[in-house]
């Protein structure tokens, strides 16, 4: 049984904490020597702001944090927290290594970040009790909100509900990110969200007419690198409870994610990044020369399908 201890944090009451919007799961172009391209980087900052997102998650699986050392992920966080500005930005301060959760987090809150997202350590399998415990160092450490960051198919580790409601009573969460295959997990996280006061945001980009039907707070999702307009439409339409207007720009989504599903998660999204104009850099992980040609493929199909949608070209 989990039981959550005295809390040791600050709580998230009348903090300047994400509550709900349109969050993207930042996108970080770097050039063949792993470095960030920081041109790229305030082209595609420039475009979130103009289509109005309410923040970024910095560093998230799309930003591939796990391609960084402790020093790079410093630096980009930096550089995004500047560039950013005045976003609200989401530091995720995932490791393995405690000691660089630690480090993240602390070094979040020296830039005034409003908040840290954390996932459970990750590679080998974590019990609840190791995972809440893991949770607990990065809010104590950071000293900020913090964001649980649920996706099992990458972490290996389920953050099951009696671990977040352990979490929650502890006072530092801000809310939780549910991300991947379980899509109904989205209903019981959001009927303890409302009964703990904690924001739950959904990875589930596809099926945002759903995910905000059940109660979501909002998104934080890697499609909104490539179309931040269609997801903050979604999400003003059901802030105002017109979910009958959502038709068309669910349907175009829905397209855009069959498109680029070609590809594995996340060149993909560097893929629909460059359909829409904007300059993904050059890929992280070692891409064979058949993944590279159905890269070129979503890019050419994807940019011919959005050109006839009239969406607006970043390169136009």
């Amino acid at each position: 049984m989990i039981t959550a201890k005295t809390p040791t944090t600050k709580t998230v009451q009348d903090s300047s904490a994400p509550t709900g919007g349109v969050f993207a799961a930042l996108w970080l172009p770097t050039d063949q020597e792993g470095s960030l391209l920081r041109n790229e980087l305030a082209q595609h900052l420039d475009f979130l702001k103009h289509h109005q997102v309410t923040g970024v998650l910095a560093l998230g699986s799309t930003g591939e944090f796990p391609q960084f050392d402790l020093e790079q992920r410093k630096r980009a966080l930096a550089t995004v927290a500047e560039l950013a500005a005045p976003l609200q930005v989401i530091a995720n301060v995932s490791d393995i290594r405690p000691k660089s959760v630690a480090a993240l987090g602390r070094f979040a809150r020296e830039l005034g970040l409003s908040a840290i997202a954390v996932m459970p350590p990750g590679f080998f399998p974590s019990r609840q009790e190791d995972a809440l415990a893991h949770f607990r160092h990065a809010a104590e450490s950071s000293e900020l909100p913090t964001f649980l960051y649920n996706f099992p198919e990458l972490t290996g580790t389920r953050i099951d509900l009696e671990t977040v409601a352990a979490f929650a009573d502890e006072g530092a969460m801000a809310g939780i990110k549910q991300s991947g295959g379980e899509f109904e997990y989205h209903k019981e996280l959001i009927a303890l969200g409302r009964e703990k006061n904690f924001s739950v945001f959904s990875g589930s980009d596809t099926r945002l007419p759903e995910v905000f039907g059940l109660g979501a707070d909002g998104c934080i999702g890697g499609l909104v690198n490539m179309a931040p307009d269609l997801m903050v439409h979604l999400y003003q339409i059901f802030r105002e409870a017109k979910a009958g207007a959502a038709s068309p720009a669910f349907e175009q989504l829905q397209e855009i994610g069959a498109i680029i599903d070609q590809l594995t998660f996340p060149l993909n999204v560097a893929a629909g990044m460059e359909a829409r104009g904007l300059k993904p850099g050059v890929p992280k992980a070692i891409v064979s020369p058949s993944s590279m040609e159905i890269y070129r493929k979503i890019v050419h199909d994807l940019r011919k399908q959005m050109m006839a949608w009239g969406l607006e070209l970043a390169d136009a």
